[in-house]
């Protein structure tokens, strides 16, 4: 995946100072990754089948029973070493890309409302299935660069936004191959809120800048930091009563 900004003034000195500028460190990502970690740790403790039960979007629970905080603690578990994985590689490499494009407010209200809306599309379509992971709120952040990458496309390269597209195709696809162990509504739903919010919170002037975020923004964006960590500590708390 390329991201270019195009300025045909820029000469290969100005390349190379820009090249030397670090990166911001991409603190809401990896606050996002710790607390993932720090859950899928509490899971081994109890086993991953048994935590997924304790802990889990388990659509019956929350229908029936009124477990509504399972919406969230689910999006914080994760089914296997490889899921964590992967879900934990995609995170970082979209979070800290999304962290350096606008600002990192809105990198947390994207993962948190993504996660929320993929799960109630699961809950709508599949309301007897059990859903755990964070790929809802991963994909929400590819489809707020979606629009990032169109509404900035004279900055940003074509490769880019093919990249965003292959993406979102790979996962669709790969959704519908492993209908019954993927949710791909949670997939789908975790999308269209993040192409939603995009839509709304990306300036249509290309020339305004993104990372710019009001107070309202930035307190969002804490809040939602705090309530994923909260899910967390929630599942954490009772994965370690279980027994």
């Amino acid at each position: 995946m390329s991201l270019e900004y195009q300025k045909e003034d820029t000469d290969a000195a100005d390349q190379e100072r820009l090249a030397e500028i670090p990166l911001p460190t991409p603190y809401y990502t990896i606050i996002l990754l710790l607390a993932m970690g720090a859950v899928y740790l509490a899971q081994l403790s109890v086993g991953i089948e048994d935590s997924v039960l304790v802990a889990g979007f388990v659509k019956p629970a929350f229908l029936e029973k009124g477990e509504y905080w399972r919406i969230l603690t689910g999006a914080a578990l994760h089914g296997s070493i490889p899921h964590i994985l992967m879900n934990g590689y995609a995170l970082y490499s979209f979070g800290r890309l999304m962290e350096l494009l606008t600002n990192r407010a809105h990198l947390a209200i994207v993962f948190l409302l993504a996660a929320v809306g993929g799960g109630v599309l699961s809950l709508i379509f599949l309301p007897a299935g059990i859903s755990v992971g964070a790929s809802g709120g991963i994909v929400g952040l590819i489809g707020y660069l979606l629009v990032y990458a169109f509404r900035r496309r004279q900055f940003v390269s074509a490769e880019f936004r093919k990249s965003l597209i292959v993406n979102i195709g790979f996962i669709l696809v790969f959704g519908l191959v492993l209908y019954q162990v993927v949710d791909n509504y949670g997939h789908i739903g975790g999308l269209v809120t993040g192409i939603v919010y995009g839509l709304i919170q990306i300036p249509s002037d290309e020339y305004q800048n993104p990372q710019n975020a009001g107070g309202f923004a930035k307190i969002a964006g804490a809040a939602a930091i705090v309530i994923y960590l909260l899910a967390s500590a929630v599942a954490i708390f009772r994965l370690l009563s279980f027994h």
